[in-house]
């Protein structure tokens, strides 16, 4: 990238939108929004020059990797038609990808570089259990590189109150079993994630997620 990407036109807009979550005012403020996009996706260029040879990432252009700005409210009580904040996946297909990836957070408050199965299926899971089970060196010594806890610190998600069913209660790995996320993240402040650096730091932090993502692959 010839310029150093700069995320304040994305916090801007995200910010403002979070007070005036309505229809009317996003409208009135569409061109203020395309503009907060094209900085993400400017900044998401970097990362996929980055990644797009050793990730096979082909000609996945930025738009591709953006999630809709607009939220699902079926099922939700909070009826505010709008994210306020910016997702995308670095993967294979973008945002569509049926392939482990980067997903990328930019907003206030809202700001991470994350990965893993966030919402496994029942079979997702009894396989990830199988493996920790049978094997779980190869999973502990990603979680516990260097690079990796220096970015994650240790792998995240929500864990089932006692051991999962057909396992014991005092499995030497029964913290990794109860998963019932399989994630790792890595949260900015909004200071970070505006500072000059943080394209190399993102960048950083999705190398030492690379390792754990592969070992989901067969997973997933």
């Amino acid at each position: 990238m010839s310029n150093t990407p700069n995320l304040e036109a994305s916090f801007r807009f995200l910010s403002e939108l979070s007070l005036n979550n309505h229809k009317a005012w996003f409208e009135a403020h569409r061109a203020d929004y395309e503009a907060a996009r094209a900085a993400f996706e400017y900044f998401l260029g970097g990362l996929i020059d980055e990644f797009r040879g050793p990730d096979n990432l082909g000609g996945l252009l930025p738009r591709q990797c953006v999630a809709r700005i607009f939220r699902d409210v079926r099922f939700s009580h909070d009826k505010t038609p709008y994210k306020t904040n910016f997702g995308a996946l670095i993967a294979p297909g973008g945002w569509k990808s049926q392939t482990q990836g980067y997903y990328i957070g930019a907003g206030p408050g809202q700001t991470m570089v994350a990965g893993g199965l966030y919402a496994p299926t029942p079979e997702q899971l009894e396989r990830f259990r199988r493996a920790v089970d049978g094997h779980a060196l190869s999973l502990k010594e990603i979680l516990g590189a260097p690079a990796f806890i220096a970015s994650f610190g240790a792998i995240s998600g929500e864990r089932l109150k006692t051991a999962p069913k057909g396992y014991e209660r005092d499995h030497p790995e029964i913290e990794l079993l109860k998963l019932k996320q399989i994630t790792v993240i890595h949260q900015y402040t909004d200071g970070e994630a505006l500072q000059p650096d943080f394209t190399a730091r993102a960048i950083q932090d999705c190398r030492a997620m690379r390792p754990f993502l592969d070992y989901l692959l067969p997973i997933q």
